[in-house]
């Protein structure tokens, strides 16, 4: 049952990676290439006060990124180099209010992608964050040993 278990954790945490490497890869392709175009983009960061040539960082962080997460390569650092463009998109939607459907977006987005790369950024760097079967971690098989 533990093995089960361990492989649904897995499972989960690779879901959750991968849908945010496709969440970035939509959001930069997508959105910010297909739909807004470069310079579009980069004129709408001129509007808001932040420098055009910024938009073309943004659009390759996301895009290289989502790759990234998807390839499961350094998942750990891409997550985290990632959260300050979702902190960016959270300040460019803080002032719309809490919900997405709001007009120009709500904040409510931004911050739960930034709680998720924290987590993917968790799980891939941090041992005891990683998910595991109850019972398998060594120091609990050790001390249910020594107490027979």
């Amino acid at each position: 049952m533990s093995a089960l278990i361990e492989k649904g954790n897995g499972a989960a945490a690779a879901l959750l990676r991968i849908s945010l490497g496709v969440m970035f890869i939509a959001h930069s392709v997508v959105l910010k290439f297909f739909v807004f175009g470069l310079a579009g983009t980069a004129g709408y960061f001129a509007s808001i006060g932040l420098p055009g040539w910024l938009a073309y960082v943004v659009f390759a962080a996301e895009a290289v990124g989502g790759v990234l997460l998807l390839a499961n390569v350094a998942t750990g650092w891409v997550s985290l180099a990632l959260v300050p463009v979702l902190a960016g998109a959270f300040w460019v939607h803080s002032g719309n209010g809490w919900v997405f459907s709001n007009a120009n977006g709500g904040w409510e987005y931004p911050l739960f992608l930034i709680v998720i790369s924290v987590v993917v950024a968790l799980q891939a760097m941090v041992p005891a964050a990683r998910p595991r079967a109850a019972g398998t971690d060594r120091t609990l098989r050790a001390a249910s040993r020594g107490s027979e």
